[in-house]
């Protein structure tokens, strides 16, 4: 099967991820990725604020709490009332990422180094194969706290104040490097020869 028509199969497929489509703040960099004939992409998440707990074990929808925009106390308070679940809950800011699927090498290499530059400083190749390389780009925003245990809260307002306002900080930061990635793609030949 060839690359183009791989992409074509994968593109309309429909969405099974559990957010249920793109993250409306990376769509317009997907939309940009899958316009170009040697890449397209297979997943992203435009970064995001949770609520989990650490079990141990890998579950689905273990989320208390998940939004791709930012947080306040109360919204912290409120999903941590009548949790059942008996493990810490942590509170979680990951950054954006995405996977995208290049035609060849040269591409996936001149894609890892347009994200690097960018300041998707985690970025690299993670699968090679005759029918395409799979890159993985990652962004380095993170903040991991535990807060609670069950429904207990295990911190004082002031500190989840802070938390709150760091996890929404670099929040912000990962939509620039969306848009900083996303500009990048703008006068291609111009910038190929700046990066390469």
């Amino acid at each position: 099967m060839s690359f183009s028509h791989e992409k074509q199969q994968f593109l309309n497929k429909p969405d099974k991820s559990s957010a249920g489509g793109i993250d409306k703040a990376i769509a317009s960099l997907c939309k940009k990725i899958n316009s170009m004939p040697e890449y397209f992409t297979t997943s992203s998440c435009a970064g995001r604020i949770i609520l989990m707990p650490e079990t141990g074990k890998k579950q689905k929808n273990v989320f208390l709490f998940r939004t791709h925009n930012s947080v306040n106390i109360d919204e912290i308070i409120n999903s941590l009332k009548n949790n059942k679940i008996n493990a810490i809950i942590y509170l979680k800011l990951e950054p954006c990422i995405m996977h995208v699927a290049c035609k060849n090498i040269e591409k996936a290499q001149q894609l890892v180094s347009r994200a690097r530059n960018s300041g998707w400083k985690k970025s690299g190749i993670i699968s090679i194969k005759p029918e395409k390389i799979i890159c993985e780009l990652v962004s380095t925003e993170i903040l991991a706290a535990p807060i609670a245990d069950k429904s207990k809260i295990l911190v004082n307002d002031n500190y989840l104040k802070i938390l709150a306002n760091e996890a929404n900080k670099k929040l912000i930061q990962t939509r620039q490097k969306i848009k900083k990635l996303e500009k990048s793609f703008e006068k291609r030949t111009g910038l190929f020869r700046k990066f390469y």
